[in-house]
């Protein structure tokens, strides 16, 4: 099985795992929510937290990195896979894989808000040693460092924690949760499930199929982009609602039920989220802002469909991560929305 449609190199077959993609998202808010209500959920939810695989920076990070230029500000990278047989082995096996989805999370130094920056996986970019090649490559040439590393050169500033998930953790996300509400843009359908346009609820293997449908789409990926952002939101909204928050053990319980399966590099520990929670603890989700890497559309490359980099819009973009003024780039820019 390989890391997405058109892998590089056949992986073996590997032992069945999984993880679900937004969990740091997830507990930093929960952590929030809990410490707003019940502090003694904070034991529960740490020690829930220490379940999930450390992974050693060595294993993650590239030795060459850009500057950094504002150091209280942080960036998450998240990787996520639509697999239905999950990583198996663990890290060293990621190599000759892609990924499916990656999303940065930019945390400002003030911590004013959450932005989410969705970076389409057939972007055509320069690979650190390997040439012009869609940037889920960089995962089957080197493994995480060198994707990691090329994120970086396209941004120019530090990936400062990584993780790595699995879609099918959503199943018990969202029964965790009682039920996500979703703003499903386009009605379609899917492994017997109907998805009409408009509010819906998912829970369990609908809303696993809802984040992975790319198919029913004419702009394919681009929509499965916006579906997982809109899940997102969906969760977050759960997690913030008033039921939640005036109900730690579900919160408790949805942690439980996904730090499991979560791999997070070294530096990514309970203290530190515990420490990211308190930081974010007056940010509402209205300052929790969506967008998508910038892009100029589709092309083709030889007989392969590639995504094209708007590199002037990249280079915005990179200096709004620089300058903590990423809201302001996206209102400037709103054809990334």
């Amino acid at each position: 099985m390989t890391f997405g449609d058109d892998a590089l190199h056949a992986a073996p077959p590997r032992r069945r795992r999984r993880w679900p993609w937004v969990i740091v998202f997830v507990v930093v808010f929960a952590l929030v929510a809990v410490a707003a209500t019940a502090g003694v959920y904070l034991w529960r939810l740490s020690s829930s937290y220490e379940k999930a695989e450390s992974i050693p920076a060595a294993k993650v990070f590239p030795t060459v990195r850009p500057t950094q230029v504002n150091p209280e500000a942080m960036n998450i990278l998240m990787l996520g896979s639509d697999t239905r047989t999950g990583l198996g082995g663990g890290l060293d096996s990621i190599r000759g894989q892609r990924a499916d989805t990656m999303l940065l999370v930019h945390l400002p130094a003030d911590r004013s808000g959450v932005q989410v920056i969705s970076f389409m996986r057939d972007n055509w970019v320069d690979i650190p040693g390997y040439g012009a090649n869609k940037l889920n490559a960089a995962l089957a040439f080197g493994g995480v460092p060198l994707l990691v590393q090329t994120l970086e050169t396209l941004v120019d500033v530090p990936i400062d924690h990584v993780m790595i998930t699995d879609f099918e953790g959503f199943t018990g996300l969202t029964d965790a949760l009682d039920g996500v509400t979703v703003d499903n843009q386009i009605a379609f359908r899917g492994d017997g499930y109907a998805y009409a346009k408009g509010p819906i609820e998912l829970r369990g293997k609908q809303a696993l199929r809802y984040v992975r449908e790319r198919h029913s789409f004419p702009d394919g990926d681009y929509q499965r982009v916006r579906n997982q952002q809109a899940f997102i939101k969906g969760v977050i909204d759960k997690m913030l609602s008033r039921e939640t928050l005036t109900n730690p053990g579900r919160v408790a319980a949805a942690v439980d039920a996904i730090s499991p399966y979560l791999m997070v590099d070294a530096g990514l520990d309970a203290a530190t989220v515990g420490s990211l929670a308190l930081s974010l603890r007056d940010v509402t989700r209205d300052e929790v802002l969506f967008l998508t890497a910038p892009t100029l559309g589709t092309g083709m490359v030889g007989s392969q469909s590639i995504v094209r980099p708007d590199w002037d819009g990249l280079a915005a973009l990179s200096d709004a991560l620089k300058n903590d003024t990423v809201p302001a780039y996206a209102a400037a820019h709103p054809a990334n929305r």
